[in-house]
C-alpha cells in the first residue's frame, strides 16, 4: 500500500513511542506537584520545552505547549488580537485553514473586529503588495500560513511579515504543513508567533506548540491554574511534550536530505500525472511548493481530432478507485472530509465549484522511491479513466 496522505497525518515514530513510555508509567507525576514524583515530571517537561523551543527558534519561556494546530492558531489569533490591540482590524488570506478563518470570524462577530481577507494569485500566492494595500493604522494582527495543506504553495512569509512590522502589526504564521520540510523559527521567518502540530511530524495526535515572541501580549483562551506561564491553563501532557521533542530531534536530523528526495519524487509525480491524464491540472505553485506534495484537479476534455470528449470527475470517486489500487490519498484537508461544499482554497484560486470537487491530493515523504513513482502515476491514470468510464 502507498500511504499518500501525510498532509493529513503521519504515523508515530517508534523512537517517539519509546521516549514517551517512561512518562506514561513510572514518571507519571503532575509537573505542578511539589513532591518528588511531580518534580521528576517537571524536569522532563522542562527538558522537552528546551528542545522544541530551539527547533522553533525561541527561548523556552516563549513556548506554549498546545493540543495541536487548531489550538495553536486559535490561541495566536484570538490571544494576540485581544491582548493589547492597536485597533480592531485583522488581516488574513482566502486560503487559510479554518482554524484561522473561524478565529477571525469569532473576533468579527463577538468583539467588533473588522477582518480583511486577502485574495491570492491563481497558484495560491499572497503578494506582499496586496497585503501592504490592506494594512491600516488600526491593524493589530496578520495571520497567513507558511504553506497551504491543500495545494502545497509556500508563501514568502518573511516578506509578508516585514510589511506587517512596518506598520506595527503583529504577524502569526500557521506552520503546521511546512514544519516537516522547512525551517520555521521565529527569526528565520521574521514573525511574532508560529504554531505547529505534532502529528504531522511523527508525534502523537493531540500534541503541538506555539512560539510567541517575548514582549507580545497574549490573552489566554484557557483559564485556571496558570500553567504555561499563565498562557494555557491545565495540567501539562508531559509524555506528549516529550514525544513532540523526540519527534523534532529526529526531524531536524533528517529534514534536509528527506526534503531533497521528496522534491525530486514530487516533480516526477507531477510530470507523470500531467502527461498521462488528459485534463489534469496542477493546483498550487509549480516549484514554490512543499516537497512531497502533488495536487490536481481533473477537468472535462472536449472532443478533438476524432477523439471523444472526456467528462470531468468527482475527486471522492477517484479516491475510492485509487484505494482499490492500494493508493491511499485525499481530496484535500482532512478537516473538511465528507463535506459537500467545494474547497474554499480551490475556489479562491479561481476554479469553479465543479472543478474544485475533482481534486485529488497526493502527499508523501522520502520513503516514496523513484521506482514507486510510475506505479503511483499509473494508478492515478487508471483511476481517473475508470471514473470517466462510469459516467
Amino acid at each position: 500500500m502507498f500511504y499518500l496522505d501525510r498532509a493529513a497525518t503521519t504515523p508515530v515514530r517508534r523512537e517517539v513511542l519509546e521516549a514517551m513510555w517512561p512518562w506514561l508509567t513510572g514518571a507519571f507525576g503532575n509537573p505542578s506537584s511539589t513532591h518528588g514524583v511531580g518534580d521528576t515530571a517537571a524536569r522532563g517537561l522542562t527538558a522537552a520545552r528546551a528542545v522544541v523551543a530551539e527547533a522553533l527558534g525561541c527561548r523556552p519561556g516563549e513556548l506554549v505547549f498546545t493540543s495541536g494546530g487548531t489550538e495553536g492558531a486559535n490561541t495566536a489569533v484570538k490571544g494576540i488580537a485581544l491582548a493589547t490591540p492597536r485597533g480592531r482590524h485583522v488581516v488574513t488570506s482566502a486560503i487559510e485553514h479554518e482554524a484561522v478563518l473561524e478565529s477571525c470570524r469569532y473576533l468579527e462577530h463577538h468583539h467588533g473586529f473588522t477582518v480583511t481577507v486577502l485574495p491570492v494569485d491563481p497558484d495560491g500566492t499572497v503578494r506582499a503588495e496586496v497585503l501592504r494595500e490592506a494594512l491600516r493604522p488600526d491593524t493589530t494582527l496578520v495571520s497567513i500560513a507558511h504553506a497551504d495543506n491543500e495545494i502545497g504553495t509556500v508563501q514568502d512569509v518573511r516578506a509578508l511579515a516585514a510589511e506587517a512590522s512596518a506598520v506595527g502589526a503583529r504577524f502569526h504564521t500557521d506552520a503546521v504543513q511546512s514544519a516537516p520540510w522547512l525551517p520555521v523559527g521565529l527569526d528565520v521567518l521574521g514573525v511574532d508567533a508560529v504554531s505547529v502540530s505534532g502529528h504531522k511530524t511523527g508525534a502523537p495526535k493531540g500534541t503541538g506548540a506555539l512560539a510567541v515572541r517575548a514582549g507580545v501580549p497574549l490573552e489566554p483562551l484557557l483559564h485556571g491554574g496558570g500553567q504555561e506561564r499563565g498562557r494555557r491553563s491545565g495540567t501539562e501532557d508531559v509524555a506528549g511534550a516529550v514525544g513532540l521533542a523526540r519527534a523534532w530531534t529526529s526531524l531536524l536530523a533528517e529534514r534536509s536530505a528527506a526534503a531533497a528526495t521528496a522534491t525530486r519524487t514530487r516533480d516526477a509525480v507531477i510530470d507523470g500525472v500531467l502527461t498521462r491524464v488528459p485534463g489534469a491540472v496542477l493546483t498550487g505553485a509549480r516549484h514554490r511548493r512543499l516537497p512531497g506534495h502533488a495536487s490536481f484537479c481533473f477537468t472535462a476534455v472536449p472532443a478533438s481530432d476524432g477523439a471523444p470528449a472526456l467528462p470531468g470527475v468527482h475527486g471522492e470517486t477517484v479516491l475510492l478507485e485509487l484505494e482499490q489500487r492500494d493508493v491511499v490519498s485525499s481530496s484535500g484537508s482532512a478537516c473538511a472530509a465528507g463535506s459537500t461544499e467545494a474547497s474554499h482554497v480551490l475556489t479562491a484560486l479561481g476554479l469553479s465549484e465543479d472543478v474544485a470537487r475533482s481534486a485529488v491530493r497526493l502527499t508523501f515523504d522520502e520513503t516514496l522511491t523513484d521506482a514507486d513513482v510510475p506505479l503511483v502515476v499509473t494508478a492515478v491514470a487508471e483511476a481517473v479513466a475508470t471514473v470517466r468510464g462510469l459516467g
